[in-house]
């Protein structure tokens, strides 16, 4: 009996010795299986979170730019008038229109003319720089059409359009118009202007402001074309200073000189 007791014990302790790696090696599996599920379970959401805040920052984005569309354009340029070029309408001729532009920002702004008729219209200046707070009143040109059944189109709308475009710039500088070019992100449309026809033989608000603007610019054309009034001494020759009191004393010497010739 002792002896089958000391093998029963034997067998137990080789079926347990036998037996516990097996038990420990599932155990050690199944954890290693679970700690990998759980990690990429922990990467899984972690990839979705980043796909969800991607997303949420697309959208935003999107969302962003398009309440920019939405918003009004701040502009550059205060004109006068705002949106209309007023024409007297005279068949067969070229007539004068006159808009006022002021530089509204704190740094320089160029201007620049556009039109959908270049052949028949002009701008004078067709662009130019102004400092802030500057304006200039600028002329436009246009040959006005002979109507096809002699009707005249008073206070009629134009088909022609006229583009006023704005672009800031670095202090003051010559104007050309490769700017608009050169910077076209940062060009921006300040108005499209409608071609609106005057009655020039009916008084009315809006012709005598046109013959008010045109005189103003007509003024400053001609104020622009004068040479610059000279300060200080004139110069002449390889810098040579003349001054009123050497004029006067080569004067008296010659009258001096007149009156001895007198006396002998």
């Amino acid at each position: 009996m002792a002896v089958a007791s000391e093998k029963t014990g034997a067998e137990g302790k080789v079926w347990s010795l036998c037996k516990m790696p097996f038990w420990q090696t599932s155990i050690a599996s199944s954890s290693s299986s679970s700690s990998f599920a759980s990690s990429a379970t922990v990467s899984g959401q972690h990839q979705s979170h980043q796909a969800v805040e991607r997303s949420s920052l697309h959208s935003s984005i999107a969302v962003s730019s398009m309440a920019k569309s939405f918003l009004p354009t701040r502009r550059r340029l205060r004109l006068d008038p705002s949106n209309k070029l007023f024409f007297p309408y005279e068949p067969g001729k070229q007539v004068r229109s006159a808009i006022g532009i002021k530089n509204t920002c704190k740094s320089h702004v160029a201007f620049k003319f556009q039109t959908t008729a270049p052949k028949s219209c002009y701008m004078r200046p067709p662009g130019g720089i102004l400092a802030p707070g500057e304006s200039v009143v600028a002329t436009v040109f246009k040959f006005v059409e002979p109507p096809e059944n002699n009707e005249k189109p008073i206070d009629h709308k134009s088909k022609v359009k006229f583009k006023i475009m704005s672009l800031k710039v670095k202090g003051e500088m010559d104007y050309v118009p490769e700017l608009f070019d050169e910077q076209r992100d940062q060009v921006a449309v300040e108005q499209i202007l409608r071609v609106i026809f005057l009655d020039p033989e009916r008084p009315s608000p809006a012709m005598e402001k046109l013959k008010r603007q045109l005189a103003d610019a007509d003024a400053a054309l001609e104020a622009s074309k004068k040479p610059p009034e000279e300060t200080g001494p004139r110069i002449v020759g390889e810098g040579l200073v003349i001054d009123e009191w050497k004029e006067r004393r080569e004067r008296y010497l010659a009258r001096q000189q007149v009156e001895g010739v007198d006396s002998v």
